[in-house]
């Protein structure tokens, strides 16, 4: 095993010697190399192309929103009969969107992503304030859309920062 390889492995790099056929990308790596490329080729079709130098939340909000017209995920509109019930009798004229959770894991992979390849964390637009708030209302209009409210878990009285439960942690009820 090359040094070089070596220190790869033990910082937990991403790379992949080409050479070896015993190394793949895992399935997360090669999903975020995917993301990364969707990401790059939806900037530069953008009239007029956008270089990611000067892509910022409002390119990425803009990327989500379009994302939404491949979505799978029925999301009952406030006029539906059928808004805030978890299962429907019947199928309705709702539009299909991309869940919250996939929206989730998609800005996580791609603010990796970004700093991995060559960006700063304090200009990566995907940590961005105003992408933690779209995130947030897109979980909270879903949940009221199938009746399915999240609460946060109430922390109970001497539970102490070593305990590895967050205060905020997400429950369905």
């Amino acid at each position: 095993m090359s040094s070089e390889r070596g220190k790869d492995i033990a910082e937990g790099s991403s790379r992949v010697n080409p050479g070896d056929p015993q190394q793949t990308p895992s399935r997360y790596e090669s999903q975020k190399r995917r993301d990364w490329n969707t990401f790059g080729q939806y900037l530069k079709n953008q009239r007029p192309p956008v270089p990611l130098s000067q892509c910022n939340c409002n390119h990425v909000l803009d990327f989500l929103r379009y994302l939404d017209q491949f979505g799978k995920t029925k999301v009952h509109l406030q006029g539906c009969m059928f808004y805030g019930q978890p299962e429907p009798p019947a199928p309705c004229t709702c539009p299909l969107r991309q869940a919250w959770g996939s929206l989730d894991a998609l800005i996580g992979r791609l603010r990796a992503a970004y700093e991995e390849n060559g960006g700063s964390p304090e200009t990566n637009p995907f940590a961005s304030g105003a992408i933690r708030v779209f995130l947030r209302e897109v979980r909270e209009c879903q949940a009221k859309a199938r009746g399915i409210p999240y609460k946060k878990k109430k922390k109970k009285p001497g539970q102490g920062m070593g305990n590895h439960e967050s205060s905020s942690t997400i429950h369905l009820s």
